[in-house]
């Protein structure tokens, strides 16, 4: 059967996706080791509903993973350290998170990247705000401004990833210091989703299960969350990424910051 005579639609290539592919090139040629983790979210899911419930208000639980991920950083920031071009490595203050959003824009859902600055610094109420802000005008994101991007030819990009990539505080502006991607808001059930591996530290989350869990002894039905985690190994090592992934997971399990996002009092507990 000749082609013009098949029935097929003719859809136009976005440029932002040029963008992700170039990426996806230049993450290839790293060396990533991954962390593959089941993290016990019952606790701050069940105080994130009772909140809903109350007062109809839903955080965003992108927000608070964000808030964990800074906090963790925070403890250990060689998580997101940069080689330079005299092969020195630059350890930033600020986490700077590089997320994807969905959102409403001409007139249909897209998924945007978002850019959350000094994560660390900030509460889960700060971070959940500037989500919704997001979500509600997405064209005021750099997103709009990043697509275009996807017009450079393959060689230009090699060179611009060249400079990026030997100018740490370049590479904090433009990609942010971390990186993390939400796979299970689009779907449900359990299931891991592996990240490219463009920065030095990257976060996927993946689908949420109900799964037998052992609390105080006892067998109870708990939410479990899929998370991969992957770390530059030219950066770091085994034992810092598993004593990271280990207090990672203890903050996000605790409620890290769900208690004072839920009653606006700032607790003295750093978790």
């Amino acid at each position: 059967m000749k082609l013009e005579q098949m029935k097929y639609q003719v859809l136009p290539f976005q440029m932002e996706r040029q963008v992700t592919i170039q990426g996806g090139r230049l993450a290839s040629r790293k060396h990533t080791i991954y962390a593959l983790i089941e993290v016990d979210v019952t606790k701050p899911r069940h105080m994130i509903q009772e909140h809903k419930a109350r007062t109809g208000e839903a955080l965003s639980f992108t927000s608070f993973i964000i808030a964990c991920l800074g906090k963790a950083i925070d403890q250990n920031k060689r998580m997101h350290a940069y080689s330079d071009w005299r092969k020195r490595l630059i350890v930033f203050d600020e986490v700077d998170v590089n997320t994807m959003i969905e959102a409403e824009a001409d007139g249909r859902k897209r998924v945007i990247p978002h850019w959350v600055r000094a994560a660390n610094k900030r509460t889960v109420r700060d971070i959940h705000d500037e989500i919704r802000s997001t979500q509600k005008a997405p064209e005021k994101t750099r997103e709009f401004g990043v697509k275009w991007l996807g017009l450079l030819p393959t060689f230009a990009w090699d060179i611009f990833f060249w400079f990026i990539f030997k100018n740490p505080n370049w590479l904090k502006k433009s990609f942010g210091t971390v990186g993390m991607t939400s796979v299970g808001m689009f779907g449900k059930g359990s299931g891991w989703a592996i990240p490219f591996g463009l920065h030095t530290l990257d976060v996927a989350l993946g689908g949420i299960a109900d799964k037998p869990g052992v609390v105080d002894g006892r067998i109870e039905i708990r939410e479990y969350l899929c998370m991969t985690i992957s770390f530059d190994h030219d950066i770091v090592d085994g034992a810092p990424a598993a004593r990271f992934t280990q207090r990672l997971k203890e903050l996000i399990e605790s409620g890290y910051g769900v208690e004072e996002f839920i009653t606006g009092e700032r607790s003295d507990d750093e978790g």
